[in-house]
């Protein structure tokens, strides 16, 4: 499974991250604040989030808004 990692640059294209690399974060600084971008389906996120949790991880996600716009948010994720 492939996320897209928050976006830099507002007309940039997000950049694709596999779930390994997520879990080879997690393991080596055993928590992680990460952002994902809105083009995410929830559906992958809430899979994220089971992923996590079936590895007895904390797991908390929240939209955060940066424009006035109802497009322009990202997901934050916490794994602790």
């Amino acid at each position: 499974m492939e996320l897209k990692v928050a976006r830099t640059e507002h007309n940039a294209k997000p950049k694709k991250i596999k779930l390994e690399k997520i879990d080879e974060i997690v393991a080596k600084e055993k928590s992680a604040i990460m952002y994902f971008d809105a083009e995410n389906s929830h559906k992958d996120l809430l899979f994220l989030q089971e992923h996590f949790e079936e590895m007895g991880k904390s797991f908390y996600m929240r939209e955060v808004k940066y424009g006035l716009s109802d497009d322009e948010y990202m997901y934050e994720v916490h794994v602790l």
